[in-house]
């Protein structure tokens, strides 16, 4: 039987993340041995995305970048845009094999990791620690002892809920034949485009150059939409909205983020941790994981390097997540619309302050200053519903067909 210290369960964002974490040298008593597993070429593999995050100059990852931007604009439905300076924070993108390749040139330098290619079964105690029980790429079943175990893995089963709605997404990176986007400036939210019952639907366009740029359809809602209807839409986006004329798309992605007030467990067994998605790192009223999945790895590799016990903090504070409840409440409702909803907040409160407020570092002052630029009468009654609402199980996403 095989034994390390740490095993970290998938390489995705979060497995990923916290691998680099532990990397780093400056442990008290030593390096622990730490194995990364990842999951074979097939269904279990983590799909290739990219992913958006802002942060106040430059950051950890700044070398595997594909583009970053310090201006920001929200088009609202009747094709108005506010466009705002968000310095000295830029909202940075980052691509899954640049971002892997960084990674992996760090792990090289980390004698003390192995990255290993295997599909978990399932993780069972085992004295101290627990049994990994994984087959090889040979296919031959294998187990492997560890002392701590994360597991980042999509969670089979989503906690109970009062409120669980869908993002799901497609997006097109696609090329124009003549200049047609300003790579100054990020489209955060295009609402110029029909809004479902019970949800939202927006665009989003991040430029790389003036003739390439992620188109990407968005929609929050109860469930997923058919393949050819997000493409639909961003053809016609393209098209009708962008004028952009005879394009090549060059690659695309797609998936669903499930959007729950449910409350993710921060220790599934002893010595077993959820990380990212499966330990609650979305940020439930927006989507956004790539933040906080930092501050999980960064927290999980300090304790491990002071010899404390490394249960992750909780990813996002109890007053944003009782915030984000009223807000899921209200859109899967109907109570709030949510194009204006989202469209009166950037009209009227700086960027910064926003982005500082999704990453919840906002004062309780500044969140209530917030909430008055909110549909006020709507959001109390989504707030009593929700105190009242049972929670109940909930069917984790599939995938668009």
């Amino acid at each position: 039987m095989d034994e390390a210290d740490v095993v970290v369960v998938g390489a995705g964002a979060a497995g990923l993340s916290l691998a680099d974490r532990l990397a780093a040298p400056g442990y008290a008593g030593g390096a622990p041995s730490v194995v990364l597993l990842d999951a074979p070429a097939g269904p279990l593999r983590p799909p290739r995305r990219t992913w958006c995050f802002w942060e106040n100059g430059a950051g950890r990852h700044d070398a595997a970048l594909a583009a970053s931007w310090h201006s920001l604009r929200v088009h609202g439905r009747d094709g108005r845009g506010t466009r705002q300076d968000i310095a000295p924070l830029r909202y940075k993108m980052i691509r899954f094999d640049t971002f892997e390749s960084l990674v992996d040139e760090r792990l090289a330098e980390a004698p003390h990791i192995t990255r290993r290619r295997a599909t978990v079964e399932r993780v069972t105690p085992a004295g101290r620690g627990s049994h990994v029980h994984l087959r090889d790429d040979d296919g031959r079943a294998r187990v492997l002892h560890a002392r701590y175990v994360f597991d980042s893995r999509p969670p089979r089963v989503l906690p109970p809920a009062r409120t669980c709605l869908l993002q799901h997404f497609r997006g097109w990176f696609v090329r124009t034949r003549r200049p047609v986007f300003d790579p100054r400036t990020a489209d955060l939210m295009d609402f110029r485009t029909p809004q479902p019952p019970g949800g939202l639907a927006f665009f989003y366009v991040l430029p790389t150059s003036t003739t390439t740029a992620l188109v990407e359809y968005t929609q929050f809602s109860a469930a997923v939409l058919p393949a050819e209807a997000y493409d639909r839409m961003l053809r016609g986006h393209l098209a009708d909205v962008l004028g952009a004329g005879a394009h090549e798309v060059t690659d695309t992605e797609s998936g669903v983020i499930p959007m729950t007030d449910g409350r993710f467990a921060r220790r599934s067994a002893p010595g077993v941790f959820p990380i990212g998605v499966a330990g609650g790192a979305v940020r439930p009223s927006t989507g956004y994981a790539f933040s906080a999945i930092q501050r999980q790895a960064a927290a999980i590799s300090e304790a491990l390097r002071a010899g404390r016990d490394p249960l992750p903090p909780a990813p996002h504070s109890r007053r944003s997540r009782a915030m984000d409840a009223v807000l899921l409440r209200g859109l899967a409702s109907g109570r709030v619309d949510g194009a204006a909803f989202f469209g009166q907040l950037f009209g009227h409160v700086p960027m910064e302050r926003l982005l500082h407020f999704l990453d919840g570092r906002t004062t309780p002052a500044q969140d209530f200053a917030i909430g008055l630029r909110t549909p006020i009468l709507p959001m109390v009654r989504s707030a009593l519903a929700t105190a009242t609402h049972p929670r109940r199980p909930v069917t984790p996403p599939a995938r668009p067909s």
